[in-house]
């Protein structure tokens, strides 16, 4: 792994000429990363990359490029008022590991302002976190699992308990309610948003209703391992290990996931998603410091073997005009939209997780 680290620091400096101001979400064949407008939710993974490098190498080239991120975000985001529920996955990698490296007072004001704005979004009723802002007003996703965290450090930095109170009740709806009895997790659940009723799972990003969308497990992983970091009760735990099981048991033998473990009969023509395998990956890799070694060590051992493939067979090494890391991730299939492309996310997670396994202490998530 530290030849890794060191060749990843190459492609990382050669980003940051490549990308400039860019706001990179997806590489399609040509190699180059588009520019997204800053208030998508993608927005936070490159400077978070950049935010990682700083705090592992020193190196002040990395927090230059990307100290301005937090604030063009927040510009970006009152301009358009496109807030929405993953200020988590923009304001985590930007605002809040600024303060927590640097103490910038600007960073942990904007972070506060994103946790804030993310609990105003909590149903009473139903114990969960509103998705999106159009009319799905009862829709909830097990994405949000991931963006429970910027509500647990906002309970630390303001000693307010209802910022965890708020992030208890909704990972409490994904244990009970998105993760399924054999590991399996589903993507949207429905709610009656007046009496918080379940009324129908839906497929979204996944294959159908009762597919297995991987980036889904990922997210609830990764997600629900972070809980448990923050609040040491075991079902988080368990319900962590419990997808984690399912996600090993389903990966082919390059370990790398398909992008729903359901999609066909048979897998073997369906696209990977090496965002879904980096995030899995970087949650693994929590799981593995929770438990006892004898335990945990099976889990650490699987994010080695899935990380060790994605280097050897899908990474960018050898294609220096090619502006990410990894190859073949899957965006939406079910909706056509960026299928075996670059993903800035599958980037970031991979980066995250290198990081851990070279013994990074500093969490983002």
């Amino acid at each position: 792994m530290p030849q890794v680290w060191e060749a990843l620091q190459v492609k990382v400096d050669r980003m940051i000429e490549q990308l400039g101001e860019k706001s990179p979400h997806v590489a399609k064949e040509d190699g180059l990363y588009d520019d997204m407008r800053i208030d998508w939710w993608t927005s936070g993974f490159w400077p978070g990359i950049l935010w990682i490098l700083y705090d592992v190498t020193g190196k002040e080239h990395y927090k230059e490029a990307a100290w301005k991120w937090d604030e063009k975000l927040e510009q970006a985001s009152i301009r358009t008022n496109n807030f929405h529920h993953d200020v988590g996955f923009q304001y985590l990698p930007t605002a809040v590991i600024k303060h927590k490296l640097t103490g910038d007072s600007d960073g942990l004001r904007r972070g506060l302002q994103a946790a804030n704005f993310l609990a105003g979004r909590f149903n009473l009723a139903g114990s969960f976190l509103r998705a999106w802002n159009q009319e799905k007003i009862g829709w909830a996703i097990v994405d949000s699992t991931m963006n429970l965290s910027i509500l647990f450090w906002a309970a630390e930095m303001t000693g307010d308990p209802r910022f965890e109170q708020i992030a208890r009740a909704h990972a409490d709806t994904v244990v009970d309610k998105f993760v399924r009895e054999d590991g399996s997790v589903n993507h949207i659940l429905s709610f009656d948003p007046k009496t918080g009723e379940l009324i129908e799972s839906l497929g979204g990003q996944g294959a159908g209703p009762l597919s297995a969308w991987s980036r889904g497990a990922a997210w609830a992983l990764h997600g629900l391992a972070n809980v448990y970091r923050y609040t040491g009760e075991v079902r988080y735990l368990r319900a962590a290990q419990r997808v984690a099981n399912y996600f090993l048991a389903c990966l082919p033998e390059d370990n790398v996931a398909h992008w729903d473990f359901r999609a066909a009969e048979s897998l073997e023509d369906e696209p990977r998603d090496t965002s879904a395998a980096t995030c899995a990956a970087s949650g693994l890799i929590e799981l593995a410091e929770f438990l006892p070694a004898i335990e945990g060590n099976v889990y650490r051992r699987a994010a080695e073997r899935i990380l060790l493939s994605l280097t050897q067979n899908y990474g960018t090494w050898d294609q220096p005009e090619h502006q990410a890391i990894l190859l073949e991730g899957t965006g939406n299939k079910p909706a056509g939209q960026n299928v075996n492309v670059s993903l800035i996310y599958g980037d970031y997670y991979y980066v995250e997780s290198i990081a851990k396994l070279l013994g990074w202490k500093q969490r983002i998530f």
